[in-house]
């Protein structure tokens, strides 16, 4: 069941390709295969990082179009209200000269004028009128031209838009293809490793820029909770001892504190594992690996990576089991939750 207390995945597909870069076999393990396995994983998850970093800028880019396009358009609906004005205007002067004789010829104008004042007086208002009605047909050219230029503009970039959204399109189809072949394979040889109980070497994960400014941190950073501490099922022989974040196959799992590694075992219940000893007696367990960044003995900081999320051991999806203990052996957990948020972390 899930917890209602969650924490949402944050486009899994996209940043577990973010997450595991230029991953090194330290070791022989189990001989070429092994070391082969690793390498090809390292360089499917190397190739879909870098088709992220595209997809993210070509997305950026997209934004920007978009606005332009945006900007464009609020443009045009100026220019139509204006052209709207003009031939409202362009209709006043036409009844104007309607109704002052504007369209009469000359000889008729002069019978029907009083004196030869008032025919200049009428000339000379029409002259008038006639410059208006040419100005105005002429701002209203101009407007519509440059309505026209504009439109056409505002159509090259929808275009690039829709060019740019379908390029995006199939970059994210080529992340997602190259990373449901890494984690098969990362997937497929963890779980070959825990059935034989032979653990393949530690892959050396290339850590992350910035290290978390708390001594204490969760340990995946995006994920959902899924089985709780003391939640009941058929999987376990009585209680659930930890708690469950679920995360795609390849997710790097973090060490939650300062510590140093005291087990990297494979087989049983718990796949692939890691166990980790802290200040004040306290250890925590990371289970159902797909790869481990650690050897026993290592010291390890809060933040620091020291495996992969996987699948193995008596699981039934791919998800991180985390535990903490007393003692290094299972029968000594403690309520994770809790002990994290008297830590600060919170999820």
């Amino acid at each position: 069941m899930r917890s209602p207390r969650r924490r949402p995945l944050l486009v899994p597909v996209l940043l577990c390709a973010l997450a595991v870069l230029a991953a090194r076999p330290t070791g022989d393990g189990d001989g070429g295969s092994a070391a082969g396995a690793g390498t090809e994983v390292a360089r499917l998850y190397q190739d879909a990082a870098t088709a992220t970093r595209r997809y993210e800028e070509g997305r950026r880019e997209a934004e920007a179009r978009r606005a332009e396009a945006a900007r464009y358009e609020a443009l045009l609906d100026r220019q139509r209200a204006e052209i709207t004005v003009l031939h409202k205007e362009l209709g006043r002067i036409a009844r104007a000269q309607y109704r002052d004789g504007g369209g009469l010829p000359l000889t008729a104008r002069m019978l029907l004028a009083d004196d030869p004042e008032q025919l200049m007086r009428g000339q000379h208002t029409i002259r008038r009128a006639d410059r208006a009605l040419g100005n105005a047909i002429g701002r209203s050219r101009r407007a519509e031209a440059r309505l026209a230029a504009d439109e056409a503009k505002a159509e090259a970039a929808r275009r690039e838009l829709d060019r740019h959204n379908a390029e995006l399109a199939t970059l994210k189809r080529s992340i997602e293809r190259k990373l449901a072949a890494a984690r098969a394979k990362l997937q497929d040889r963890a779980g070959a490793s825990a059935a034989a109980g032979s653990c393949p070497g530690a892959v050396r994960l290339d850590q992350p820029d910035a290290r978390p400014e708390r001594d204490w941190v969760a340990p995946v950073e995006a994920y959902e909770l899924s089985a709780s501490f003391g939640s009941g099922g058929s999987r376990w022989a009585n209680r659930h001892t930890g708690q469950d974040f679920a995360v795609p196959v390849g997710t790097p799992v973090r060490a939650v504190g300062a510590g140093r590694v005291v087990r990297v075992s494979c087989g049983g219940a718990f796949g692939i594992q890691v166990v980790l000893r802290h200040a004040g007696g306290y250890y925590t367990q990371y289970a159902h690996l797909a790869a481990v960044a650690v050897d026993q003995g290592d010291r390890v900081t809060a933040g620091q990576w020291i495996g992969q999320s996987g699948n193995t051991g008596n699981s039934t999806g791919p998800h991180l089991h985390f535990e903490v203990r007393i003692t290094p052996e299972t029968g000594s957990a403690l309520n994770p939750v809790p002990w994290l948020a008297w830590r600060g972390v919170f999820v």
